[in-house]
């Protein structure tokens, strides 16, 4: 009898992969939660993942996406805001968050594991309408002058690959603070997240957002390391969580419901 049991629950693992390797509940919630409270980061310099509302509680598809989460585990829900997202990460490290909603970046992979991304948005850049820059391209050149947030995505992306240009770091504020940096130190372009720079643009007419982009932001949900290795239950979760709501449409009715537009990837992608 024995041996038969242990026949029907390999060919039940062998037939549904998810159920082999699917993490017990009670795991992931000790490597999510551990606190008994899902500690969710808000990051307001992104403000296609989240924004304040009239009354300044934040809303947006990552608040709906940490409401959601917490909901399936069974646990309260306090949201951990921040002012950009190298603040972010500095609160991974100092473990002030149990999940979060950054890009992913080679950087922070160090410190935090990443789901797939269940956003992706576009970095260009916003220029004077009188800027000879008509193309991405066009910037990279000497004595050209690139505002950035400190430690946003394209800050890190840019660090990366800009050879002769100069990147200028705006330290305080929130995802509005390379703007204001262009326009008050008078620099040549400003870098961001397309739909920031395009909002700026529409009410500022003396700016123009470049067609093109530079990078392809992929936002996703991470929890930090521990000790630098990954908590695995808590991670399979949490990736499987994100496939399911990309899939099942939630993500897209979050962006609407917060006024957003930006592209869903398909599962596993």
């Amino acid at each position: 009898m024995r041996v038969l049991r242990w026949m029907a629950l390999l060919m039940v693992a062998v037939a549904n992969p998810a159920f082999a390797q699917k993490a017990p509940l009670s795991e992931a919630l000790h490597d999510l939660a551990p606190s008994g409270t899902l500690r969710a980061a808000i990051n307001f310099g992104n403000s296609v993942l989240a924004q304040k509302g009239p009354d300044g509680a934040p809303r947006g598809v990552s608040v709906d996406l940490a409401t959601e989460l917490a909901t399936r585990l069974g646990v309260p829900v306090t949201l951990v805001p921040f002012e950009a997202a190298g603040k972010v990460f500095e609160g991974a490290k100092a473990g002030v968050w149990d999940v979060g909603f950054m890009a992913i970046e080679p950087v922070r992979a160090a410190e935090i594991t990443f789901t797939a991304p269940y956003v992706i948005i576009e970095g260009t850049y916003m220029v004077r309408r009188d800027s000879p820059f008509t193309d991405v391209g066009d910037v990279d050149k000497p004595n050209i002058k690139i505002a950035v947030g400190l430690g946003s995505a394209y800050d890190l992306y840019l660090t990366r690959t800009i050879k002769s240009a100069e990147l200028l770091r705006a330290k305080t504020g929130g995802g509005s603070a390379m703007i204001e940096m262009f326009i008050a130190d008078h620099l040549d372009v400003a870098a961001g997240v397309r739909q920031q720079l395009d909002a700026y643009a529409k009410d500022h007419p003396e700016m123009r957002v470049m067609p093109g982009h530079f990078q392809e932001i992929r936002q996703a949900m991470g929890m930090p390391r521990v000790e630098g290795q990954p908590r695995a239950a808590g991670a399979a979760y949490l990736a499987d969580f994100v496939e399911e709501m990309k899939t099942s449409g939630f993500v897209a009715e979050a962006l609407k419901r917060s006024g957003q537009v930006a592209q869903v990837p398909p599962a596993g992608k």
